[in-house]
């Protein structure tokens, strides 16, 4: 498993990748590169999956040098050089607490 400061390292350098939903997500949401990068630099873990279908995964949250805040679903694959982006989103409000905790 990464540790945070490694997952944002690799946020912040630009060093990730996007599964085909990830791609897709990006185009539909207007999510830049930039962004992505800016909101790793910060992001908390606030959701972890350790039996994900694409191996053990958890859910970031962090926010844009403009205060966008995103949820980005990375794999924490070891010994990759990229990390592998699954999903990312910004968080609806009425779905979320302070964008950390899901409404029941």
């Amino acid at each position: 498993m990464k540790l945070l400061s490694s997952l944002r390292a690799q946020l912040a350098a630009g060093k990730f990748e996007f599964t085909q939903h990830a791609l897709k997500r990006v185009v539909e949401r207007d999510i830049g590169n930039a962004e992505i990068r800016e909101a790793g630099k910060s992001a908390v873990i606030i959701e972890d999956y350790p039996a994900d279908k694409y191996g053990p995964s958890c859910l970031l949250l962090g926010f844009s040098l403009a205060n966008r805040p995103l949820h980005i679903q990375v794999a924490r694959q070891a010994g990759q050089t990229n990390l592998k982006i699954i999903t990312l989103y910004e968080p609806d409000p009425a779905e979320w607490v302070n964008y950390v905790v899901r409404r029941k």
